[in-house]
């Protein structure tokens, strides 16, 4: 397969916090059992822990760790900062350019050693990363296909609608989205399921029950997702 044929997606979410970093961890074990060799990517990530090699996030480390080959982890998160605030504040107090050509180049690094590549944003679809520069400028300047998840809360319908909205209006593909369960208490979830249905130009290729954040696992997510829509051959 030539790198220019190679499978793609971004994963981003109708706001911060609903599961994108589960859900492109279970897409990229789904991938990995139709005999896919899968790499995954955080270009960008702000909330992390002090090592002795450096910063590291936890997203991004389940994203190498869950990933078949094993590179440097500034090539999947090449760019990272410590306090858990907007990115672009947090890049700018630690007075950082948050380059798009760094990041297209170590995604090219990875699309060279693995047959697709998982890349998961940071917050939402419209979030800055530098002056002038968003998150869905990025995946403009990737060309890469999106899946969306939507967290199922209070408000997910117009965010839903908005983010997906966005992407087309950008020409990108909306590949397909993903539907996780954040508020356990959430009403009507079915009845706001079938809104979401009608109205999202794109196929759910997976609903994700509850789950706690210490009980993350990507293989049992990786049976939840529905990988055939996406059509990477």
């Amino acid at each position: 397969m030539s790198d220019r044929k190679k499978p793609a997606w971004f994963i981003t979410g109708t706001d911060t916090g609903v599961g994108k970093t589960l859900v492109a961890a279970g897409l990229m074990r789904a991938l990995h059992k139709e005999g896919l060799t899968v790499a995954g990517m955080k270009p960008v990530a702000s909330g992390a822990f002090v090592t002795n090699a450096g910063l590291r996030n936890a997203d991004a480390k389940m994203l190498r760790d869950v990933a078949d080959i094993k590179c440097n982890y500034e090539t999947v998160n090449p760019y990272v900062f410590e306090p858990p605030i907007a990115p672009h504040i947090a890049a700018e107090l630690a007075g950082v350019f948050v380059d798009p050509e760094r990041i297209r180049q170590e995604f090219q690094t990875l699309v060279g050693q693995s047959d697709c590549v998982v890349v998961e944003g940071v917050g939402g679809w419209l979030v800055p990363l530098a002056p002038h520069f968003t998150l869905a400028d990025l995946v403009v300047e990737l060309d890469l296909p999106v899946i969306m998840v939507v967290g199922m809360r209070l408000g997910c319908i117009n965010h839903a609608l908005l983010t997906a909205e966005a992407i087309i209006q950008r020409g990108l593909v909306l590949s397909g989205w993903v539907a996780n369960q954040i508020d356990p208490h959430f009403s009507c979830l079915s009845e706001n399921l079938s809104a979401l249905e009608r109205r999202i130009p794109a196929p759910c290729i997976g609903v994700l029950p509850y789950i706690r954040g210490d009980s993350r696992n990507p293989e049992q997510i990786a049976g939840k997702i529905n990988i055939r829509p996406l059509r990477w051959e």
